[in-house]
């Protein structure tokens, strides 16, 4: 076997290990942080909006923050926006193809409109070629206006809820925090930083082997490997025609992504926007995200012609950044 051919099979094992080690770890965080917090007295449905939902989203965090610090922060952007075109291309429209998705009116008043506030700020403020500090800072702004909203919605909903609903609250307040779950919050934090470096180092490796730059790896391989843990989770519930947790998961995926994930990232290493993001990632990000809604919005569902609309969408998309 040649020294190229053996370089490129270490960096596919590298690149597949980084991959199921991020999928494992974001399992594991979500598990161990969210019944450590109801042990340690937080409500389950203040866990559900805050904690799982933040967790949810540590695989683009720990690839994107990495990226940024260690290699390129091209990488970091690239993996976001991709990301967020491939949550909605990809897992909302392969979950479509599986099972067409009803979608609430609460899903769309509540939620939707945060996704449409990020993907706009987010286009606006990298207009100048570039994403600062401050820039960040206006993300994180959205991202405490966001979870301040769904804490209050939680509340208000408890509030309301029938009494069997509060008895199993209550319940779940009961479990205690055990060493168990603080085992399973460290492996998956450790899980997550070992698989985003091996992640960003086995794509990177693979793709520049091929002569592929920082962006194109940034918007496919990352992209694609951070959004494993969304489409897994959406493609089982749309087997089981839970069609509301899918739509979910992707529109609170996508929010998280732009306000936490970058603004955290923009704070720790300005973020450089290229060309080429503003002139075609960009406005691919707002024709997706609008495009979706407008489905979303037509029959209150997301049929199976739509998921494949989404699917061949991302395919153009995929064909267009090509270099």
């Amino acid at each position: 076997m040649s020294a190229l051919a053996t370089l490129l099979s270490f960096d596919t094992a590298l690149l597949v290990a980084g991959i199921v080690a991020l999928y494992l770890g974001a399992e594991a965080l979500v598990e161990g942080a969210s019944r450590l917090a109801i042990g340690l007295g937080l409500r389950a449905a203040i866990v559900g909006v805050t904690i799982v939902a933040f967790a949810t989203t540590t695989p683009e965090l720990f690839v994107a923050v990495l990226s940024g610090l260690g290699y390129s922060s091209d990488l970091g952007l690239g993996a976001i926006v991709g990301s967020n075109i491939a949550n909605i291309g990809l897992v909302l429209g392969i979950s479509a193809l599986i099972q067409p998705m009803g979608v609430s009116t609460t899903t769309l008043r509540r939620h939707v409109p945060f996704m449409i506030a990020a993907a706009v700020a987010l286009v606006a403020l990298g207009m100048d070629g570039n994403l600062s500090a401050v820039d960040g800072g206006v993300l994180l702004l959205i991202l405490v206006a966001f979870t301040g909203y769904l804490l209050y919605r939680a509340r208000s909903a408890k509030a309301d809820a029938l009494g069997t609903d509060e008895i199993d609250i209550e319940d779940e307040d009961e479990v205690s925090a055990q060493l168990r779950d603080v085992v399973y919050l460290g492996l998956g934090l450790l899980l997550l930083f070992v698989g985003s470096n091996w992640l960003i180092q086995g794509g990177q490796g693979l793709l520049e082997s091929f002569g592929f730059g920082p962006r194109f790896i940034g918007l496919t391989v990352l992209a694609f490997g951070t959004s494993l843990p969304e489409l897994a989770a959406s493609v089982i519930s749309a087997v089981r025609g839970e069609s509301e947790f899918s739509i979910g998961n992707v529109v609170g995926s996508n929010i998280y992504n732009v306000v936490a994930v970058l603004g955290i990232l923009a704070i720790m290493v300005p973020v450089n926007v290229p060309a080429s993001t503003i002139s075609l990632d960009f406005p691919a990000l707002l024709v997706f995200t609008f495009g979706v809604i407008g489905l979303m919005l037509r029959n209150r569902n997301v049929s199976r012609l739509d998921g494949g609309l989404l699917v061949g969408g991302y395919l153009v998309f995929f064909w267009l950044i090509l270099p």
